[in-house]
């Protein structure tokens, strides 16, 4: 699999709006995108920041991957999204190079894209989130 770059950073959160404020007056950010993810059980901010991107997470409920994310550790950077051409394809590369895969067929994520995340033992500690170059 070769990545096209970083498509974003993920940040889980406590409080959404105030989580926008200050990427807004601290950073210049700006909101590019705002959806509720039911089937992912979070709601996410996606905000513009000079040529990058960084994904707000909040929770939608305790029971959720976000909110247990938040549970344990608290806030912070939760993942690390690479923009590649083909999501199926990347995936099969990154478990023909063992790596442990949490989703073994694309989804959709926000903006309607393809995404598929795989496991952070595989990837030093990190959750990696491959995301359809769009």
């Amino acid at each position: 699999m070769e990545a096209r770059g970083i498509h974003h950073v993920g940040v889980a959160v406590d409080d959404l709006d105030e989580a926008v404020r200050t990427y807004e007056r601290l950073l210049g950010g700006r909101v590019e995108h705002r959806v509720r993810v039911e089937d992912q059980g979070v709601e996410a901010v996606s905000m513009r920041i000079g040529d990058g991107r960084v994904e707000l997470l909040s929770p939608l409920g305790a029971d959720t991957p976000v909110g247990r994310f938040l549970a344990n550790r608290g806030p912070g950077m939760h993942h690390v999204a690479y923009a590649v051409d083909d999501v199926g394809a990347a995936l099969r590369d990154l478990a023909g190079e063992g790596a442990e895969l949490i989703d073994a067929e694309p989804r959709r994520g926000m903006f309607g894209l393809e995404v598929a995340f795989v496991h952070p033992d595989s990837v030093h500690g990190v959750l990696t989130e491959v995301v359809a170059n769009g």
